[in-house]
Order: structure tokens, then sequence, then C-alpha cells
């Protein structure tokens, strides 16, 4: 009866109506993120339980406990329904769902294996299971409460509203009201607890049909007062065992709010007792009753036992609502949030669900609730909000279709998976499971399956509108899966066998409980690793038997707090909590492990830290990073012992103070914040050995360089502008590249010690212009010295001081030479100086005995020196005589030589390409016996040496691409034992010599876009692949008058021959010979064949073979490839070229996978596996895509994004389907990756996707503009997408520690952190655009993109050689990964013509257009930057247009501003790339003006107009933008107008006298054309164009056409005009100007660039500048510093202490009161307001204010340094008269005293 009282009093009390249903409430409890679940309970809630694998414990095992174990897991019984929370409860359900108590139906559900009816069980026994519900206890996982304390003990709980009072056996009289957080407020106090004889406790009888011996009925319903335990279990019992089907009704949370929070200190005092489970107890008689006597000791069968955490044994309350973990912080349902989607079970779609589905569902409305109405207020259903349909497994892998809402809890969705899932028979309690990445655990009742979908799909780089209908059937398993299964089931403990039990590691096994066989030996663990076991509860138990555990690893655990037995850990001394979900450790109190020494925290959500935090006194290693500080805690700086701090990828913008306090720090990790400044407190940081602060935006590191212990400083990415090198005595390595430095300086360290120990510098990437030489020369311990990416002209003789040097990279400067004292570098190893402008080595370089590599690519070398004669002395029997340095070595000396210079021993890699080398050049490289790897590319060769490679022997690697050979010696070929690498692309080569065969050790041979023509049959004279069976890659490609063609009649012919016996019959023309080829480039080859049965075998592609057959044109565009395998010697990129038939004008051009193969990968494996699957795959899908787009709404980049998402999960599929069959045996395959790119024109759109490091660049009029993004993990965007999908980033650059690119194909174990969502761009193309450059980072790690462009475009007539040449400077510059280019010549879009023709004559001779560089003469600059752009103009005559420039105001910017030795550099390079650009010519230049020709005046004033524009965009020094001359200027419409350097311009055009200068050999102007054309420029100020008539008529004639032509309109360059339209023009006129030295006055007018005509409108600049608007303004902070600086010097001088007043403090007194109250009388002590001892100084302050402050300032400073100096520098005196005194004194000789003096003098 009691069900049917308990809905009595419900109906009675307006709760549920007569069909049981519940009516609308009169109290809506909300849901909280920490809902109230038990009150007295003094710590936070407590998680859901974890279902553990049933253990006897050293019991006899009896079925009928399993009853009971279920009991204990709190999961969905028929007396306990499943709630949204801890503490909301469903009250009814449907009448057709309810079922009657009579029916036994509530025994069965509890009992699981009991007959399925049992008569025993009436309604009163209903009531007995809910009395053992209320004395039921229950387990925590990672509840931060207390568990020490019984629950009867603790006050009990207030009494409910009115309304609920009749049916809850809590007396009214029982409430207290709650204060504020938990506090007790002022009322009556709570009840005593009751007396321990109504908690008497049974033991059970395990005999199911006799319940008599395991409840006491008569205790059902007590008058007296109850615990809050009882009652709890009480209102379970009543509300909910008499319905068990689900409803979608209201739920309220635990009536029983706090009364009271006591101290949580008092609940982390540890229990009287516990048991563990190894604990041998007696055995229980079940047919003996034991007397029920409490026990004194709270032992079993006392009222305060509490049965240890490991039991299992379920605590009053159920299971809490919001847990220690969840699956994002939106998956909780709010109680009041309106259900706007029912969960519906839908049958399956297809055949194969059909098979899976054992148990066929039901239509789908039968067990789909009515939605409640929203009410009024309430946000309504949203039409993007609709359902997901997911898939829910059984744990036998069937699966049932479920339609879910955004509102639906599990909570809600339980009941109706019990309904379809569970069969009659199956009685076990079961739970709803999340799988994902490589994790189980357990949904809580609150969270919501759709939210946890909707954010993992978001996390995954899915769009809303992509939905799941893009994952297809089982497409959510490759993000998440959901299984409802029995919580009993676990991983059998049988499988977890131990060596030991020192170190324990149980990584990843989806542990829910700690093995039993760990309880027994838990006093020997030492080390325990947890990590990635997120069900896994940890009993306090268990912890406290650790009585020797010294390390405790819980990463990945998806915690949000820590689990309190933690705490008890005391023996701990290294704990990980990383890679969680923790907010914060308020409630953590690792203050009791007082020996905790290493604390990993990072990659949490921890905003703060506890303020008890400091009372880790032994704590040496902290790490914190990636989590969200602002600011670092202060409770940090009170670590006195810590040694080791990590705070990288915070969001950290400054440093405190007391970061001084922690003196024992040795180890600083800031990288990845926005500190912007060192505080000078880290001057006390006296231990510090390493400071990694890369990726700021410090701008000085001046504190921290001197250091008395600092050995590593790592300071890239910063904003340096100015480096002084005040090194400590111990500092070895410094890093400062990537920042803007144009000052480098060395300053002295202490007196006596050595400043000078660095032995590592980088300051690449900077722009700095000159190197102090007595600043090298002091660094004499160097041993690796990097300047690269500067603007040094010189590097100074001191160089040669730096004996220990064994590194110098100075590549990408501006060098012309090299000093001769790098001769005396006997130690050095590695020279790198490529892309300068060195026109020779110093001779010196001969003398380097240890030098292995010389790298001196893209320089000006024309011949290579000969050695020293000194040191190279032949025979007395060469014929030849002694050699000398003018005279070209013979081989015959060479190799008869006794004595050779040391260089010849020792270089093994000699890069020479893109020089100015001849034959005559090659002599001097024949010594170098040694050499390994020789690449002699892009120069002028034309017939080499017949015996070069007589004594290169050792060679494995040879380059000789870009040449113009038409030969190659054959003499020595068959000498190279050894050479495996030939490249001989790009050259004039006819025919290949048959001595090439001779070479077996060749693997690599590129023979590319030469001129072969020969018939590769005739074997016995010509070259034939088939000879050399090692081939791996192979590429003919470019050869458009090469024919393989089969005879049969040859063959037959020849078949005589003993070498040809071997080969197959038609082997000759074939290529299925060569069986490990990876890469066969036959592209624009002919294939034909002739005879009957003749054929030529191609191979066909693999995994591990590509081949390329087609053509160089593809929809009416050029293009080529070129790729490289790398040192694996695999195929790891994978090109795709596909045009669309029937659909003109479309076509994708796509590279997939990585330079580098996977770390892990076996020997022998193939690395190609994943980029052949997305090669394969990607038509297809990105076609079906395309056709499923909604042509309103949606667009190709949707097609684009959703391709690259679906080929992800098919590869996904592809990859663990084929594990699960064992095809796949490396684990490194199915945790590698793959970059991608995709490039998809239609008609004259280009669209670019890209996820990884493969990138693209298109060149628009010369100028390299990206069009992808690389996927770094440093790129602060995707830093924050990283840390949102909970993954993290190292500070090497690593997602999570192991990958370097953000985005990518692949790396499953990383997903959604690591996601194949790719960026896409569009762009329309214009007549402006030449090529795309699209290429893998095996380019672009090497060359930057405009070098790229610069490179391509000497070639960019072909772009097959295009890209062969990229890929060869690729080479050079140090690629040696897998490199692929692929250069796409969109430009032939835009041809009027038909497709020109690329088929080159037979004569090279006459193919002028395949090799422009005959065609090219010397070019007198020697600047790679600007001749790359083309060819330089021929010097105007006749009628011509002249242009001068000048910077404005750049007298006083040299004079005061540092940065300008930078700019005018970058100034000068500008110009000059844009006059190639825009067809002038340099006339000469003076001081920083140009005067430059032009043919036409067209091209002037384009010339005028770019360089404008380009200012503006220019990488100015941080000192040009601060100062007056160079800030920012925006217009009223706020664009940007002015920045940097100002020049103003002056165009004029006439017919000059022309005549060369004698000495310069260019040609010179001269007359009054010339005079008037000065003059123009002079009347323009800072950044106009002034412009006379003639120019302007001609602008008005053919760019606005508003005036008739002229006769020089039709020779205007119709690129030119326009360029001028595009850029548009904007006419100002000036009117009649009377110019200086002209006697007539000259109409003149300004032109602008459109968008820049607000220059306009600036006040003119002062007739008589002066420089106080060049240097870096004064900084009124930084002269406030000074002046406090000054005040206690002179405090010191008179032998007193100045403490300033802080702003905020009013008096001595309110000082003395904070500080020392001894230094209030003290007159050592000197307190003073800076703002009244000091001038005024504001920020209105002029220069000239600020520099007579700065003079009075630096006087009194010398003043008050003068009196310390006469007050405490000891007298000098006479050496003499000191040891004459001494002697005087009597019996120390003069020895003794010297000794003496000596030591003195040292002191």
């Amino acid at each position: 009866m009691a069900g049917r009282t308990s809905l009595s009093m419900l109906k009675l009390n307006g709760v549920v109506d007569e069909q049981g249903a519940a009516l609308n409430p009169d109290i809506v409890l909300q849901s909280t993120d920490n809902p109230v679940i038990a009150p007295w309970i003094e710590e936070p809630p407590t998680p859901p339980p974890k279902p553990v694998v049933a253990r006897s414990f050293g019991f006899a095992p009896k079925s009928s406990f399993s009853s009971f174990v279920s009991m204990r897991q709190g999961s969905t019984t028929s007396f306990r329904q499943p709630r949204h929370s801890d503490s909301q409860s469903t009250l009814s359900i449907p009448e057709d769902n309810r079922r009657s108590m009579d029916d036994g139906d509530s025994s069965r559900r509890l009992l699981a294996g009991s007959p399925p009816d049992i008569t025993g069980l009436k309604k009163a026994k209903s009531s007995m299971f809910a009395r053992l519900k209320g004395r039921s206890s229950r387990t925590r996982l990672r509840a931060d409460s207390s568990e020490t304390e019984h629950p009867s003990l603790r006050p009990p709980a207030p009494p409910l509203p009115d309304q609920l009072v009749s049916f809850l056996p809590i007396p009214p009289a029982a409430a207290a009201k709650k204060g504020r957080k938990g506090k007790l407020s002022t009322g009556p106090q709570p009840p005593s607890p009751p007396p321990k004889e109504e908690e008497t406790e049974f033991r059970l009888d395990t005999d199911i049909d006799k319940m008599d011996g395991i409840i006491d009925l008569t205790m059902q319903f007590s008058n007296g007062p109850s615990s809050p335990s009882s009652g709890f279990g009480s209102i379970q019992s009543q509300s909910i065992s008499d319905h068990s089907s689900f409803s979608h009704v209201p739920e309220f949370i635990n009536p029983f709010p706090p009364t009271s929070t006591p101290s949580k200190r008092h609940g982390m005092v540890a229990p009287a007792r516990k048991v563990s489970p190894t604990t041998v107890l007696p055995p229980i008689n079940p047919n003996h009753r034991p007397p029920v006597t409490p026990m004194a000791n709270g032992g079993p069968g006392s009222p305060t036992w509490t049965p240890p955490e490991s039991w299992a044994v379920e605590k009053v309350g159920g299971d809490a609502g919001e847990g220690d973990y969840s699956s994002s912080e939106e998956s909780t349902a709010a109680a009041d949030a309106p259900r706007r989607h029912a969960s519906v079970m839908k049958p399956g779609r297809d055949a194969a669900m059909s098979q899976l589905n054992q148990h066929p569902p039901a239509a789908a409305g039968t067990l789909s609730p009515k939605p409640r109405q929203p009410r009024r207020g309430m946000k309504r259903p949203s039409v993007h909000d609709k359902p997901y349909i997911i898939r829910i497994y059984r744990a036998n892998n069937t699966f049932h279709v479920a339609s879910i809402g955004f509102q639906v809890s599990v909570g809600s969705l339980t009941p109706a998976l019990n309904e379809k899932l569970l069969s009659g028979d199956d009685r076990e309690t079961h739970r709803l499971y999340l799988k994902e990445r490589g994790r189980e655990r357990m949904l809580l009742q609150t969270e919501r399956p759709a939210v946890i979908v909707r954010r993992r799909l978001e996390q995954a780089g899915y769009d809303p509108a992509d939905g799941l209908e893009l994952l297809g059937g089982e497409g959510l398993s490759f993000l998440l899966k959901f299984v409802y299964k029995s919580q009993l089931l676990g991983p059998a403990e049988e499988e977890l066998a131990f060596d030991n039990f020192d170190l324990i590691d149980l990584t990843g096994r989806g542990l829910r409980t700690i093995p039993v066989v760990l309880h027994q030996n838990a006093d020997q663990i030492v080390s325990l690793k947890l990590s990635r076991n997120p069900m896994l509860e940890i009993p306090l138990d268990f912890i406290q038997s650790c009585t020797t555990l010294r390390e405790l690893r819980l990463s990945n655990m998806a915690m949000k707090k820590v689990p309190h037995s933690v705490r008890h850990s005391t023996t701990l001394h290294r704990l990980d909590l990383s890679s969680n979900r923790i907010v914060d450790l308020d409630e953590a109190y690792l203050d009791n492990i007082p020996g905790l020494t290493t604390l990993f925290v990072q990659n949490n959500r921890i905003e703060k830290l506890p303020w008890h935090f400091p009372r880790l006194r032994s704590l040496v290693t902290l790490n914190i990073s990636n989590n969200k500080f602002n600011t670092l805690p202060s409770v940090v700086t009170e670590l006195e012992n810590l040694r080791d701090l990590d705070i990288s990828f915070n969001t950290i913008s400054e440093l405190p103070d007391l970061i001084g306090r922690l003196v024992a720090l040795e180890r600083l990790v800031i990288v990845g914040n926005q500190v912007s400044r060192l505080p000078d407190e880290c001057r006390k940081l006296v231990s510090l050995r390493l400071l990694d602060c890369r990726r700021n935006q410090i701008s000085d590191l001046t504190v921290v360089c001197m250091l008395p212990k600092l050995q590593n400083l790592s300071a890239d990415h910063n904003a340096v502008h100015a480096l002084d090198l005040s090194l400590g005595p111990c500092l070895k390595t410094l890093d400062a590249s990537h920042n803007e430095i144009t000052q480098l300086s060395l300053r002295p360290g202490p007196v006596g010690k050595n400043p000078y120990a660095l032995t590592s510098l980088d300051i690449s990437y900077a722009k700095l212009s000159s190197l102090d030489d007595f600043a090298l020369g002091q660094l004499s311990s160097l041993r690796s010295l990097r300047l690269d990416h500067n603007t040094f002209r010189v590097i100074p003789d001191t160089l040669g001081d730096l004996s220990w040097l064994e590194t110098l990279s100075c590549s990408d400067n501006k060098l012309d030479a090299l000093p001769l004292t790098i001769g005396k570098l006997q130690k050095l190893e590695v020279l790198d100086a490529h892309n300068n402008s060195l026109s020779e080595l110093p001779i010196t370089l001969w003398n380097c005995a240890s030098l292995t590599k010389i790298n001196v690519t893209s320089n000006f070398l024309g011949f290579w020196h000969d050695p020293p004669a000194s040191s190279f002395e032949t025979s007395c029997t060469d014929s030849t005589g002694p050699l000398s340095i003018e005279r070209k070595t013979s081989a015959t000396s060479v190799g008869s030589s006794r004595s050779l210079p040391p260089l010849a021993y020792s270089l093994e890699k000699l890069y020479l390409g893109e020089n100015r080398l001849t034959d005559d050049g090659l002599h001097p490289l024949m010594i170098l016996r040694e050499l390994k790897v020789l690449n002699l590319s892009f120069n002028e060769i034309q017939d080499m040496p017949p015996t070069f490679f007589k004594n290169l022997t050792h060679l494995e690697e040879l380059y000789l691409s870009g040449n113009k050979l038409t030969n190659i010696p054959t003499e020595d070929l068959p000498k190279l034992t050894k050479l495996a690498v030939l490249f001989l692309n790009g050259n004039r080569l006819q025919t290949l010599p048959q001595e090439l065969g001779k070479v077996k050790s060749l693997m690599i041979l590129d023979v590319g876009s030469n001129v072969l023509k020969y018939n590769i049959n005739n074997w016995e004279f010509d070259w034939n692949w088939n000879f050399n069976k090692n081939l791996k890659y192979l590429n003919l490609s470019g050869n458009k008058k090469l024919q393989i063609k089969s005879d049969a009649k040859q063959l037959i012919n020849r078949h005589h021959s003993r070498d040809l016996s071997s080969l197959g019959r038609q082997s000759l023309s074939g290529f299925t010979d060569l069986t490990q080829l990876r890469v066969l480039g036959l592209m624009d080859v002919t294939i034909t064949t002739a005879g009957m049965g003749a054929s030529v075998d191609i191979p066909d592609e693999n995994d591990d073979r590509r081949v390329r057959t087609s053509l160089s044109t593809v929809n009416g565009m050029s293009y080529g490839i070129a790729d490289a395998l790398g040192r694996n010697e695999y195929l790891n990129m994978l090109d795709l070229v596909h045009e669309f038939r029937g659909h003109e004008g479309k076509a994708i051009f796509a590279m997939f996978g990585r330079a580098q193969p996977p770390k892990l990968l076996p020997l022998g494996a193939s690395p190609n596996r994943l980029a052949k699957f997305l090669h394969d795959k990607f038509v297809d899908v990105f076609i079906a895509q395309l056709k499923l787009l909604n042509s309103q709404r949606e667009t190709v980049c949707d097609a684009l994004r959703r391709t690259f998402l679906k080929l992800n999960q098919d590869l996904h599929d592809s990859l663990f389907t084929s594990a699960l069959n064992n095809s796949v045996a490396d684990p490194a395959t199915l945790r590698s990756g793959a970059s991608g790119i995709v490039v998809y024109f239609i008609g004259k759109t280009m669209y670019v996707a890209n996820v990884g490091d493969a990138l693209a660049v298109i060149s628009r009029g010369g100028a390299a503009q990206p069009v992808s993004r690389k996927h770094d993990p440093f790129d602060r965007l995707e830093t924050a997408r990283i840390r949102a999908a909970e993954g993290w980033v190292s500070p090497p650059g690593l997602v999570n520690d192991e990958i370097d690119i953000s985005r990518s194909f692949g790396f499953y174990h990383l997903l959604p952190v690591v996601n194949a969502r790719p960026d896409i761009f569009t762009c329309e193309l214009s007549e402006l655009d030449e090529f795309v450059i699209v290429a893998n980072r095996g380019l672009w790690d090497y060359v930057p993109y405009q070098t790229a462009v610069d490179i391509a475009r000497t070639e960019r007539s072909d772009p097959m050689i295009a890209a062969q040449k990229l890929r060869d400077f690729a080479i050079s510059y140090g690629a040696e990964g897998s490199t692929m280019i692929m250069v796409i010549g969109v430009s032939d879009l835009f041809d009027s013509g038909a497709s020109r023709s690329r088929q080159p004559t037979i004569d090279p001779s006459v193919d002028v257009s395949l090799y422009p560089s005959t065609r090219r003469r010397r070019d007198d600059i020697l600047d790679h930057d600007i001749i790359r752009v083309g060819e330089e103009v021929p010097a105007p005559t006749g009628h011509l247009a002249l242009a001068f420039t000048d910077i404005r105001n750049s007298t006083h910017l040299w004079e005061a501003n540092p940065g300008m030795p930078t700019a005018m550099r970058l100034h000068n390079s500008l110009l000059r790339r844009q006059l190639r650009f825009c067809g002038g010519y340099e006339v000469k230049t003076e001081g920083d003006s140009f005067m430059c020709s032009f043919p036409t005046a067209l091209s002037a004033v384009w010339w005028c107009l770019s360089v404008q524009i380009a200012l503006l965009q220019e990488s100015w020094p941080l000192e040009i933008l601060e100062c007056e001359d160079g800030k920012p200027i925006y217009d009223a419409q706020n664009q940007l107008i002015a920045r940097g350097l100002s020049v103003r311009m002056g165009i004029h055009c006439g017919s000059p006298l022309c005549e060369r200068d004698p000495i310069t050999h260019r040609m010179d102007y001269f007359g009054p054309m010339v005079n008037r054309s000065a003059r123009v420029e002079s009347g323009a100020a800072g950044g106009q164009i002034m412009c006379s008539a003639e120019i302007i008529r001609e602008i008005n004639a053919k760019i606005l056409e508003i005036e008739p032509e002229t006769e020089y309109s039709r020779s205007q360059p119709a690129q030119a005009v326009d360029a001028i339209r595009r850029l548009g023009i904007v006419i100002v006129p000036v009117g009649e100007v009377k110019l200086k030295g002209l006697e007539l006055p000259e109409v003149l007018s300004l032109i602008y660039p459109k968008g820049l005509e607000g220059r306009q409108d600036l006040k003119d600049a002062p007739s008589n500048p002066t420089a106080s608007g060049s240097r870096v303004p004064f900084s009124v902070v930084q002269m406030r510093e000074l002046g406090v600086l000054c005040l206690r010097l002179e405090a010191l001088a008179s032998s007193r202490i100045f403490r300033p007043l802080p702003d905020r403090k009013g008096s001595i007194q309110t000082i003395s009161a904070d500080g020392d109250s001894d230094e209030r009388y003290s007159p050592v002590y000197l307190y003073g307001d800076p703002n009244v001892l000091l001038p005024p100084m504001n920020q209105q302050s002029s220069d000239s204010d600020l520099m007579m402050l700065l003079d009075s300032l630096s006087v009194r400073i010398e003043n008050a340094l003068s009196t310390l100096t006469q007050k405490y520098c000891p007298p000098s005196f006479d050496r003499d008269a000191f040891i004459a005194a001494l002697n005087l004194r009597g019996g120390l000789d003069e020895r003794t005293l010297n000794s003496i003096l000596t030591v003195l003098s040292g002191l």
C-alpha cells in the first residue's frame, strides 16, 4: 500500500493528476552547474558512480549478490528513476507506461537473474527496499566531499515546502535557512542526530525468496526524527517505485538545502578506521542473525562506520548531477530549459541496419513522449535545431537509431532505451556510455547527447549546415560512439599481469576500478600511472594503503576537480593532473601533501590558484601552461623552493614585480603569452639558468642578460629593436632571431668576471645593417653564429678572432665579400652564405682544416681561387712544373701532387648553384677528393673538363641542372661507384652516354627539360634505363622530341648480344624491369610502337609508385611538376591533375602527403598510403559534393570544405577497417597524417583549399600574394582553436607535443584537436596574374614567397623548367625531405589566340625562347632580388621622361634615427625592383636621391604611383615608425595615407643630351630638360608626385581620354596604361610655379594614387625642419625613471636612502605604518614625492623641454657619482712607497711583499 499511499498524497498536494502525470508545479527548481545533492555533506557534490567489476574481496561468490552490486552502482532501477541531476527526480509518467507494484516488476528490476515473477514480494516489500535504499551508501569518483563522517552524525536537513511535507518523513521543525555561499544564518539550530538504535544495520540474508531476514519492516515509517539520509531514501522509494517508465515532465532538485558549511579543513579529518578489501573478515552464516550491538570503535555495524570506497558501496543521495567530468560545458541540461525535441527511436533504414537490429524497434511514435510546451518567455525552438539522428549501440555492436533533440538529456533518454534495448530477461543495470579519443566514460544523467554531438562536430571542423548527412550512417563513430550497456561489465582483471609492483602503468586501459591485485600490493607501489581512464575511481582506502607511492599520473581523465583522495596521498612527490578540465584547485588541498615536489596541471581551465598554494613549500617543478591565466598568480612568487616554472600559452600580459622572490628558480618558460616587458625585479633571479620567452612582445632583454647563472636565453619572435649584449658570465646560448633589431652593441660585464662565455648567438631575421668589429671580436667563445636574413654588407675582420667557431650562417644578406681572416678558423665546419652578392671567396678558405660544408648558392662567383702556392707544390716529376695561382691546374698536376691544402681533405659538401661559374672555373674543384655532394646547377657551364671526375670518387650526389651542357664527361663515370643522385635537367643534352649505365649505384636520375632525341634501343652507344636496375626516380618529362619506340626487328637482330640476352625481348623500351621505381616522369614524351607485337611496358601506379604520362597542358593552361624523394627514398607526396571532360574551363590541381615520413614507421613500410587514398578518392567525392549543393545558398567553398571533411572520414574508415582485418601491421600509419592542397579552376575563378603546410602563392604583377594559410600551432588563432578542442601546444610548437601542424588529414588519435577543415581562398584572376606556385614545406621552409616568385619568373615561359628550378633551389638552400612543386601558368587563360605551342625546335641554339639566359647581358647590379625580376631596359635616348626622387628630412634622419641605415636599404631595394617592373633605367644616385629615365612618360608615372603605394606596405624599422617623420597617418575616412619614409617625386619629359659616364659606363643626361626635371621634383612635398604640363597632357590623353593624343601617345606601352588605370590616379592642379634657377614659371600639377589623395590635406612641413621629428621621441615615463634614479644617487651621496612615495600614499606616516615601524624614526631613509622634487614633465612637454631636462639630470647624476667616488673609492698609493713602509715595519722580504700586493690588486 505504500506506493498507492504516496500517490494519493501527491494527488492531495496537487502534484500529479488522476493519471499519475505531473501537473505544472508551483515550484520549479533551476538546474545549476553545481546542483545541491546532500546538504549535510561539507564539500561539493560527487559525480555519478562508476561501474565496477564485480569483486568478491575474499568472499565466496554468490549469484544473488549481483542484485546488490547493481544497487550500489546507482544506475537505473525500478526504485530509482534516472535523473537529469543528482537532485532531480521524475514525479510521474504517462499512464500507458505505468506498472503496478503488484506485478512484482520492482523485484525483477532489482534482482538481476531472479525469476520473472516472484509472488512473495508484495507492496509492503517495496517499502522494505525503500528502507534498504535509505541505508545504502554510494561510491564517489572524484568529488571533494569528505566521507569520513557518517551522514547520521551530520546536522539534519531543513524541511521541504509545506505542499511536500505530507509525503516526506521529515518534520518541518528540522528546517533551517541557508545563508550565502552555504554559511549558516541566524536561526534555530538543527536537531541533534537520531539515536543509534534507530540506525541499526542488519546483515543481509541472501535468500531471495525469504525477505524477512533482510529488512525490518517495522522501521519503514518512523514518526521520530530521522536523518537526512533516511528521509532522502524514503522520498526516492515512494515517488519512483510506482513508476518506472519515461515521462517528459518537470523534475525537482533535492529539497534539502544545506544548513551550514563547516570549514573545509574540518572535512579533511581522516576516518577513525578504514577497512581494506584485503582484510579477511569472518565468514557469514546466512542462518544466523547476529545481535544488534553498537560497536564502540566505529567498526562495521556501528552507525558511524563508513565502508571503504573501494567496496563500491553507494552512498546516500544518489549520483551527483554535475559530476567532476562531462563531455563539455554545454552538455548539461537545465531544469527549466524547454524540451524542444523528443527522443524518438526509429527503425533501421537499410539492410545492414536491419541485420544488426536484433530487436526491431516499434513505430516511431510509441516511444516518443509529448514535449512540454514552452512557457511564456522561454526561447522557442529554432528551425536550425532539428534533432540529430544518432546511433546508439549495444555491447554486442548492434544498434538502434534515435532522433534526439538538443534539450533531451541522458536521464530523459534512459527509460526509452530501457524499453527498447533491454529484453524481458535482461535485468542488468544499464547506462549510456560515450566512446571518443580512445577513451570511454559513463554519461551523467544531465548531459545532452545531441549537444555533445554538435560540440564535437564543431571542433572537428563541421558547419551546422553540413549536418550529419555528410557523415553518413556510420559516420558519427568517426568522432564518437554512444553505447548503452551494463555498467557491471569491464575488462577482465586476469588480463592485467604485473612482474613487480614498483612501477605500475595502466594508461588507457578503460579501467573503472582499481584492480584487486593492486589493493593487495598497494604498499609496494612507487609509481602509478592511471592516465586516460576517465571512468576510473580512486578509492580513499586504496590511496591510504599506498604508503610508498611517489608518483601519480592522472592526465587525460576528463576531470573537472581533483579527486578528493589525492590529498591523502601524503607520500607523493610527483603529481600529474594535466589535460583535464579542472577549473580551480581551491578544494584540492594539495598542501596536505608535504613532500610534493612536482606538479603538472597544464592544459586545464584554471584561471587562479588557491590562497593556500604557497604551503607547498617543497614544490620544485610547476607547470601551469595552456590554462586561462591573465596574470601570473602572486601565490606562485611565494614558492621559495621553486626551480622550474612553465606558464606558456596563457594570456599573461605582464609579469609581477614579486617574481624577484623566486631566488631559487632555475628554469622559466613563458612562451606564447603577451608579455611586453620583463620587470626590473627579474635581476633578483640569481639562480636562473634557462629563460624561454619566445613568441611574446618583449622589447628589452637587458635586465636578464646579466643574470649571474643564466646559460640559455631564447627570445625569438618578440619586439626587440635594440639588443645590448650585456652578457652574464655564464650565458652560453642567445637566440634573438625574428626580432626587428636595428642596433647591436656590447656592454662590459661585471669587473673580475669573464662576461663573454657565449657559445651560440642567433640574430637572424632582424634588420641589422652592420656589425661592430670590436663587439664581434670579444665573443671569443662562439661556436655558432647565425646572421641570416639581415642587410649586412660586410662582416668585420675580427671574425678571425673567433677561434672556436664551428658554424657560420650568413645567408640572405647583401654581403660583397667574406673577410680574409676566415682562414684562421681552424674549427669551422659549416659555412652557409647563400643568397648574397659575393663575387669571389677569400683564398684563405683553403686553410680551413675542419670545413666540411660550404653553401654559397645564389651569389655572383665567376671563379674559384687556386690553392695558395705555399701549400700546394707539385712533384718534380710533373712535366708542367710548379703550380702558380695564375695558372690553371691540370689534371696531371692534381693527380701527382704531394701536398694538398687542408680544405681538400675536409670538404664533403659544396653548393655553388646559381653563380657565374664557367668551364675554366671548375679546375680547382678537381682536387677536393673527399667531396660527397657537389651542386653546380644554374651556372654558365657548357663543357666540363674530360677528367673532372677522376679524383671525385666519393661523390654521392651531383647536381648539374640549368647549365648549357651538351655532354658530360664519360671517361671516369664508371669510377663513381657511390653516385646515387644525378640531376641533369634543364640543359641542352641530346643524348646520354652509354657509360651512365655502368653507374650501378644510381638511384635518382633527372634528365627532364632537355632536348633528348635518340634511339633508346641503340644501347651499345646510348644510355638505356634498363641497365640501372636500382633506379627509384627517373624523370624524362619535358623532352618533347624524345620518342620511346619498341622495334621488334632490332631486338631480334641484336639478340645474340651477351648483354642484351640477359634482358627481356622488349625490356629495352619498357620500364617494368625497374622494380624499385618510385617516380616515373614521361610528360610530353612520345611513346610509339613499330612492328608486330611490339609494345612499351609502362608500369602501373600503386601506393609506392607514381607514373606521369600526360601532357603538360590542362584547360588551356600549361603547368609543370617537379619533385624529390627525400632521404627515405620513398614517395611521400602525390600530385593530382584532373580535367573535367565535357566541362570546359574546369580543372583540379592538387597534392597530398608529408615532407617527412612518420618517425616510427617500420623499415621498408610505405609512408604513402594516406596520400594515395586521398589522391584516388578526391575527385569522386568532390563531384558528389558539387551535385549536392543548394544552388541558392551554397557555393563551391561549401563543396570543398565538405569534400575535405568527408575524405578525412572515409580515410579513417579505410585505415581502421583494414587494421581490423590485419592488413595494416604498423601502428605508425594509423597515427600519421597528410597535408593537402587543392586548386580548383572554374572559368577565370580560382578556389584554393588547404590543410597543413602545403601552400600556394600567386604571382600578381611580379608580386607574391599567398592564397593559402599555413596551419601553424604558434598561430594565435590556431592556438585558441586547439585549446577550445581540449588540446594544447608545447613550447617547441607541437600540438599535444606530437606534430607541428594544427590541421591535417589523419592523426585520428588527436581528432578533433587536429582536424581536416580547410582554409579556402577565392581569387578572381586578371591579366596581372602570371602563375601559381603550389608546393609543400620542402620549398616554403627554405625559400620565401617573393624569392620563389622571382625565381619562377625567370622561366615563366615554361612552367616545367620553372618547377624544376624551384626544386633545385630548395635542395641547394638545404631542403632534405620530400619536396613537390607545381607551377600553373594562369596567364594562358588570357591569351587572345589559340593555345600557344610549347614545342621546342630540334636545334637548341635556334630556340632562344627556351633559354632566355642566352640573350641576357651581364647585369651591373649584384643583387639577385633585383636581377630575378627582369632585365634592365637599355638606356633610353631621344625623347624620354626623367624622374627624380628624394627622401623628406633625410639629413636629420641619418643624424638622429638609428633605424635609418636599414630603412635606406629597404628604400633602395624597393625603388630598384619597381624600376625593373615598370621598364625604367637607373641613371645614378646621389645620397638618398634617385635619378631615373624612362622611354615613355606613362612608364615614369606608373613607376611613381606604384612606389608610393609600396612604401606604405614596407616593413620599416620600429625606430622609423615611432618618429614624427615616419609615423602612420590616417585620413578622415581612417584610411592609411602615410607610413615610413616619405619620398617626394618629380616627372618631366623632353629630349636631353645623352652621354655615357666614362667611369661607371652608365648613360647620363645633361641640359635644360634635366635641370627643369630636378626643379619640378623640388616643388613637391613628402609623399607627393609633381608633374609638368607635358606629363599631365599624356595622362589626359591616354588614361583619362579627355584630351587629344600627342605625337608620343601611340608609343605609350599598353601595360603601363592598364596598370595606371587599375591603380587609379587623382590629379590636383597646382598652377604656375616659379622654379629656382628658371626664368619662366612652370605649370605644375600633383598626382596621387587613388586612395592617397588625402595627403593633399596634410599640413606643410616647416621650411627649416629640425632633427626633433627624425629621432625616436622621448618617453616621459623613461624620463621620470631617470629622474628617480638621479634622486636615489643624490641621496646616496648624502649617505641616505631615497624612497619615493607611491601615488596612493599621502604622507610619510602612512608609509611607515605599512612598512617597517623603525624606518619612521631612522635618519637613513628619506621619503619624498618625485613629482615635487623633479621638474614638471607630462605628455604635453615639447621635445626641446625634455632635452633640457635630460641635460639637467645628466649633470646632477654626474655630480652625485663624483661625490660617491670621492667618498667610497680607496685612495691611490705608490707601490714602491707601500713596499718601503712594510719593510720599515721589519721582517718581510720583497718577494713576500710582492705576493701580498698581487693578492690585493686582484680584489
